[in-house]
């Protein structure tokens, strides 16, 4: 059978749209354009993720002040972060399928003006039904920019730095969570809860501008170009074994990556306090140094696994996070404490460096985006579960011994990288998870 020739069948996109850069394999030097469009692509989905760790940490803030103002119960208030997850989940399947058909650079914009302009109506909820309705829609947005952020990254950047790339939209995350730590207190004193989530509307206007200067990736465009694959891309993470296989594998990375983020960072401040008479001040500055260990931990497994690989990186922090957390819960000096924190955020949350690229080159064009969304997000889903599991065993053995046994989570991780074929300096086509496996021979 002759070659296929994309020129023969393209379909011919109206009006044209503008195309980025191609990048370079691990062979061919980039170009100054394509180092540019690398850093653009990188900036914009960090941005976007970025929102995602400021809106959620900003709730956290602000639950006492809004139960206060709207007249909620403990239980009608905590709903409203567990109805923002069920959003994230809706959105990330929503967004993702979009932004495989429609565009990265577009429907990532979209994603951000719908976080935006439903934060902000959060500002303007009365009563519990609006708040609520207001945080689903926010959190669908929230849901749509990891994934898509992470699909455009990977294929801004040439292979041999691909993994490094999709760690700096990582950093992200840690941006947003330190902002909001610095913005939330003296917002909330100064003009109330409302005057926080007002901030929301801002990144309207830079996913505006965003959408007017930034073109899709050429990876993207070639493919949609292309005759349509006949699998839908969300039966294509499941369409062949291999598919299915590394699905299930990822699943269960992004699971205990999640439940480890919610059950640490959601507790360990109450452990503090309880155990070792922490104030809030003392926490606040445990959770600094832990999030700037969660950031140096992100940047360098991104740098590993570009140079060994992806399942030896994960390998390394896997068992890097058993230890950590095993150790963490022994330690008794404030000066332990403060060190043992970034140390165990670096291992527990420096693999979220990785999935990006790690997905990207499991999955076709046509899908890449669905993939990342709708795994990394019903991980996050399952994450959410981590703080009532948490509260439960430290209720019957005491917080040391709970967070002790979040250790046992990353043996379970450690085993699903076996199903996860090792597809470092892969090209990002086309073609699916079981002819890609054949073809390199690596599994």
């Amino acid at each position: 059978m002759p070659p296929h020739d994309p020129a023969a069948t393209a379909v011919p996109l109206a009006p044209a749209e503008p195309v980025g850069p191609r990048t370079g394999g691990d062979d061919v030097p980039e170009s100054r354009e394509a180092r540019r469009y690398a850093r653009k692509a990188v900036l914009a989905s960090a941005a976007g993720y970025g929102l995602e760790g400021f809106d959620l940490l900003i709730l956290s803030f602000a639950l006492s002040a809004v139960a206060t103002g709207l007249h909620l119960s403990t239980a009608q208030a905590g709903s409203l972060t567990t109805v923002t997850l069920v959003g994230c989940v809706v959105g990330g399947l929503v967004f993702g399928m979009l932004a495989d058909r429609l565009g990265r650079v577009r429907v990532l914009s979209w994603s951000i003006v719908v976080f935006a302009v439903f934060t902000g109506l959060t500002a303007l909820s009365q009563n519990l039904p609006e708040i609520a309705a207001s945080r689903f829609v926010a959190g669908m947005g929230i849901g749509g920019e990891f994934g898509i952020g992470m699909a455009l990254a990977a294929e801004a950047f040439p292979a041999r730095k691909r993994a490094r790339g999709t760690s700096y939209v990582g950093l992200g995350w840690q941006a947003g969570v330190l902002a909001a730590a610095l913005v939330s207190g003296p917002v909330i004193g100064a003009w109330g809860w409302r005057a926080l989530f007002a901030l929301g509307v801002v990144p309207a206007l830079a996913a505006f501008l965003f959408r007017r200067t930034m073109a899709e990736p050429a990876a993207f465009t070639e493919a949609r170009r292309a005759p349509r694959p006949a699998t839908a891309p969300l039966r294509t993470l499941v369409a062949t074994p291999a598919a299915r296989r590394a699905s299930i594998g990822v699943l269960v990375l992004t699971s205990v990556q999640n439940f480890g983020y919610y059950g640490l960072m959601t507790w360990l401040p109450s452990y503090l306090s309880q155990q070792f008479g922490y104030s809030l001040t003392r926490s606040g500055a445990w959770t600094a140094v832990t999030v700037l260990g969660m950031a140096a931990g992100i940047l360098a497994f991104g740098h590993l696994a570009d140079r060994i690989g992806r399942r030896p990186t994960f390998w390394i922090f896997q068992a890097g996070s058993v230890v950590a957390v095993l150790a963490y819960a022994s330690l008794t000096s404030p000066a332990a404490l403060l060190v043992g924190g970034a140390v165990m955020g670096a291992f527990v949350n420096g693999m979220t460096g990785g999935y990006g690229a790690l997905i990207a080159e499991l999955y076709p064009t046509h899908a890449r985006a669905t993939a990342q969304n709708v795994l990394f997000n019903l991980g996050r889903g399952v994450g959410g579960l981590a703080p009532l599991v948490v509260a439960l065993v430290a209720g019957s053995w005491g917080f040391q011994r709970a967070i002790a046994l979040l250790a046992v989570i990353y043996v379970l991780d450690m085993a699903a990288m076996l199903l996860i074929p090792e597809r470092k300096g892969a090209a990002l086509g086309d073609e699916d998870l079981g002819t890609a496996a054949a073809a390199t021979g690596r599994g």
